[in-house]
């Protein structure tokens, strides 16, 4: 019996919203320079917020790098993004204190109030979820961090308060 393969279809990005001349300063001072391909990537995902195909296409144009080579780089490192994310990154901690204080009950508790999985943004982009390995805060498991503040000693009751806290004020 043969398995049909089930694909998720991706959102489509307005690649007309992003302004990929934005890219020609930090291609002039990167072009020809050894070790580029990091800055560049780097500076292409801070303005964007993700790094879009068609910001990979000008860059490869604009200094000849193979884009082989650029998408090797991005997806190797974890600190790239091809997809868009939420305003709000939700950092759930799971290292070993955190797990074994619950950190579960968070991610799910947060997955069921914003109706998404882990990895997944909110349809409005406000939100974006990720378990991360460790937040270095393990005195305060379990931890979970958005933007530069981080929440200790959570439950799940609690992650979720703060979210909708969050978007009360988003939408004040």
């Amino acid at each position: 019996m043969r398995i049909a393969r089930v694909y998720k279809k991706e959102a489509v990005i307005d690649v007309d919203a992003v302004d990929l001349a934005l890219l020609d300063p930090l291609i002039t001072k990167y072009k020809g320079k050894k070790g580029n391909v990091i800055p560049l990537l780097q500076g292409a995902q801070e303005m964007f917020g993700f790094i879009p195909r068609a910001a990979f296409e000008y860059i490869a144009a604009g200094t000849g790098l193979p884009l082989s080579d650029m998408f090797g780089v991005a997806t190797f490192y974890a600190q790239f993004r091809l997809k868009p994310v939420g305003k709000h990154i939700i950092k759930v901690c799971h290292g070993t204190a955190c797990h074994v204080q619950n950190a579960n009950e968070i991610t799910e508790s947060i997955e069921e109030a914003l109706k998404l999985k882990d990895g997944e943004t909110t349809e409005d982009r406000l939100f974006t979820l990720e378990s991360v390995a460790c937040l270095g805060c393990c005195s305060l498991a379990p931890v979970m961090m958005i933007g530069d503040q981080t929440y200790g000693k959570l439950t799940g009751n609690a992650a979720v308060k703060v979210i909708k806290n969050i978007r009360l004020a988003e939408n004040n």
